[in-house]
Formats: structure tokens, sequence, C-alpha cells
């Protein structure tokens, strides 16, 4: 048993992570950035910043372990890259507790700033001088489900041809996180990704099948580096499939998408 800070323990990922430790009988800190009820009884919720350093050491001091969950594409160069390093400082003068990391399959082959943020985070951790872990996973099905819901709101549904999704299990994954608590520091995990691979556009006409009225689906044949890079897998993991729910068992947990 030990005392573990998870930094977004507030978040969809963080708050199962929390869960998870929990139940394995670890003392769970959380830090967030603003106040808010702890998703277990008995979990420790301390108020900090990523951006601007402020409650770090006191979040970190005493801690064992810290699983960091804690992202924002939208100020991923404040969050990811200096709250990284800001909290990776704390931890040195902390003990050293371990870091376990949680990260994006295709950060090094998908050419967004974002997941240049992400990588550059995976770097810091690696030559901290800390012991540590990261985990890279594709993405969650509520993620995915939110991008479907946003693009077969349109009149004419645009898809970009050739892409490919590999959802995973939120609870899988803060699972494995959590074992990754007790196994000690293993560098680099193998990248986890969810147990099906699907073309977006067969999940989009899926989709849309539930819908009250049928709109066309366009498939586009998108430019760029990115384009690219999604079109030959490079967000993907078919070597290495998780079990956990698949998209279908989390499909029929969700509400039936609203005629707009």
């Amino acid at each position: 048993m030990t005392s573990v800070l998870v930094t977004g323990g507030t978040g969809q990922l963080g708050r199962q992570v929390v869960r998870a430790l929990a139940a394995d009988g670890h003392t769970v800190r959380i830090l967030s950035r603003r106040p808010a009820a702890p998703p277990v009884p008995g979990a420790e919720l301390l108020v900090a910043d990523l951006s601007t350093g402020a409650g770090l050491r006191q979040a970190v001091a005493g801690t064992t372990a810290i699983v960091h969950c804690a992202t924002d594409p939208r100020r991923s160069g404040t969050v990811d890259v200096g709250g990284t390093a800001r909290l990776l400082e704390a931890a040195r003068d902390a003990g050293r507790p371990l870091v376990v990391h949680v990260s994006i399959v295709g950060i090094d082959r998908v050419p967004t700033d974002y997941y240049r943020s992400k990588l550059a985070a995976e770097e810091a951790i690696g030559r901290s001088g800390l012991p540590w872990t990261v985990l890279r996973t594709t993405q969650f099905h509520g993620f995915v489900l939110q991008l479907l819901d946003r693009m077969t709101r349109l009149p004419v549904v645009p898809v970009p041809r050739g892409w490919r999704v590999q959802p995973i299990d939120v609870d899988e994954v803060a699972g494995r996180l959590a074992d990754a608590v007790v196994a000690g520091p293993a560098g680099r995990l193998p990248d986890l990704g969810g147990p099906e691979v699907f073309p977006v556009v067969d999940l989009v006409r899926n989709r849309m099948g539930e819908a009250p009225r049928r709109r066309p689906v366009l498939e586009l044949p998108l430019p760029g580096a990115v384009a690219a890079a999604l079109r030959a897998g490079a967000n993907l993991v078919p070597g290495n499939r998780s079990g956990g729910r698949t998209w279908r068992e989390f499909v029929a947990g969700r509400p039936q998408p609203v005629e707009r």
C-alpha cells in the first residue's frame, strides 16, 4: 500500500484511476486546479496548478508514487510541457516518488502541436532521474463517440478517407495504471490499443443508422502530413489489443443520437 497522487484526478481517466487505486488499498491524493468532491470517499483533494506551480510542492510531499493524467490540448505547452517539468522538479525535492504517466499512441508519428507536447512531456520524464513508467494508449471510447456525434450533426457528413480508430475502455486503462504503481518503474510499456480497429466511416454510418433521419456521408481524401499519418495507422496498435469493454458494449450503454 502506497500514498499516490493523481494529477487530473477529477477528469475522465483520473477519476477511474482514483477508484482503482482506492480499491487496491492505496492512500489516494487528487491534484486539481479547483475544489471538487473526490470521486471516492477518503481520497484527499489538493488544489494545485501545474501551469503555475502553485501548490505543487505541498501536493507531492509524502507521496510514494504519482500517476500523471493531467493534460490540456488547448494549453499543451503550458500544462503538458511546462506543467510536467514543474511537477518533476517538485517530485525530485520530495523523495523521488515513482512517476507513472499516461500518453497517446502515435505522438512520435502524428505531427500535431498537441502530440509534440505529449512527446516532450514523455522525454522530460525519461531524463528526470526519477523512477518512471509510461503507457501510451489509443483514444478512449468517450472521445471517439464525441467526435462521431459532432460529425453526424452536419447536413452532409464529411469523413476523412482511410482513417481508422481503435477505441479503448477508460476503465481498462485506469486498471493498467494502478497495476503499474504496484509493479514499480518499468520505463516505457508496450503501447496499448482497444480490442477492435474500425474504419471511421463505418462508425459514422453505424451511429447515423441509430438516428431518426439519414444524411449523406462524403468521404474526403484530406491532404497534409497529419492526414497521411492517420491513413497509415500511426494511431493504432493492432498487435497489442486490450481486453475490457468493446465499442459495441460501450455504445449500447449510451444515449441514442438526437436529431437536430
